[in-house]
């Protein structure tokens, strides 16, 4: 696909550079930033009508495989560069989708142009994927919203100009539109990460702001049925391509490997037990493509499966790379787990992402009720 060896193009030059220095730096220097606003990375996965790629909506199908063909090669590039898409890409969607036609005006060009970069704001301290039961509070008053109390782990939280911030309210879950130039908002890096250090994560805590009532997005009550569960899904169909792009990079660290890397005169690749090794992520990286295409058609289409085949391919695209990152470092040795080294940060970065946009336990409870619910009646 011509696309996908573009992205490619764009990942290896733009950004597989920085990734090292991303890892170390935990930061997205503006420069990667400007190329793929340059290769127009942020307006991929937009509606073609809202500044979205020319000719998607032509063909639905060919425009989400496209976007995730971007999302694989920017996981293969730097998994930190792909979470920075991911994020601006939920929270995007839920502006696309949910967004009236003033916050569509307003937003979306300088979101599909990357000039405003978005987050998604669902968790807390104490709530992860039970995003029914946030407790920041958005209490009506004054014709708008005061809003107080805490999210944390917000991916890109010390970056996003635009957080898309779901709430309890008296009316319900309630999903609002929050600059971050919102006075009352404090924005708290999180430094340190175990892996994916590059998502310049932060704590986002709200005392007394205020957010007038045009910044509610979609219907209160709506803001998690709705508004989140459309961030989530997007997160989720991204992250199995990104997941597939970290796989395919150890992979190839470790082909690299085996094949110059001699042990009782001759190369180890030759030894059956790591041909096993190698035809297994092989094999293992394929099956996750293919379950990503088949997301990705799904969602081309808008049926109804979307949901459950975007859930279940970041359920195995993120359990299948933390394999593959384990073998591949296994395979390396010792120069698999020294200093500022690649296999080290994949290894780390793939460690992440069993964790985020629902965790491998809570996607099988998911995919379970999904079964369950096709099955009645």
């Amino acid at each position: 696909m011509r696309t996908r060896a573009r992205w490619r193009d764009v990942a290896q030059t733009a950004v597989q550079p920085f990734a090292r220095r991303i890892d170390r730096d935990a930061l997205v220097p503006e420069q990667v930033i400007d190329a793929l606003r340059v290769a127009g990375a942020f307006a991929s996965g937009f509606p073609e009508t809202l500044g979205g790629p020319s000719g998607s909506a032509a063909d639905p199908v060919v425009a989400a495989l496209d976007h995730g063909a971007m999302h694989e090669a920017m996981g293969r590039a730097s998994a930190s560069v792909q979470g920075l898409l991911n994020v601006h890409h939920m929270g995007g969607s839920a502006v696309a989708r949910w967004g009236n036609a003033t916050q569509k005006d307003r937003w979306v060009p300088q979101l599909c142009s990357g000039s405003l970069l978005c987050g998604i704001a669902i968790t807390e301290p104490d709530v992860g994927s039970d995003i029914a039961a946030v407790k920041t509070m958005a209490k009506a008053t004054g014709g708008g919203f005061e809003i107080t109390g805490e999210k944390a782990w917000i991916t890109c939280g010390a970056a996003a100009d635009l957080f898309v911030l779901v709430a309890a309210s008296d009316g319900g879950p309630v999903a609002l539109l929050l600059p971050k130039t919102t006075p009352g908002l404090h924005i708290c890096p999180i430094d340190d990460m175990l892996g994916c250090r590059g998502y310049m994560m932060a704590r986002l805590v709200l005392d007394g702001v205020w957010l007038p009532g045009d910044h509610v997005l979609g219907r209160s009550g709506f803001g998690t049925s709705h508004v989140a569960a459309t961030g989530l899904e997007s997160g989720r169909y991204n992250l199995g391509w990104g997941c597939v792009g970290l796989a395919d990079a150890a992979l190839g660290v470790a082909m690299d490997h085996v094949k110059t890397r001699e042990q009782f005169g001759q190369p180890i690749g030759e030894f059956q037990l790591v041909q096993r090794l190698i035809a297994t992520m092989m094999t293992d990286i394929h099956a996750a493509r293919v379950m990503c295409e088949s997301a990705g058609v799904a969602r081309g289409q808008k049926a109804l499966h979307a949901t459950k085949e975007a859930t279940m391919a970041k359920y195995f695209a993120s359990q299948m790379v933390n394999r593959v990152a384990r073998d591949a470092q296994q395979l390396l040795g010792a120069q698999g787990i020294g200093p500022d080294t690649p296999m080290a940060m994949y290894f780390r970065d793939a460690r992440v992402m069993e964790v985020i946009e629902g965790t491998t336990q809570v996607l099988e409870t998911m995919i379970a009720r999904y079964g369950y619910a096709e099955t009645m009646g």
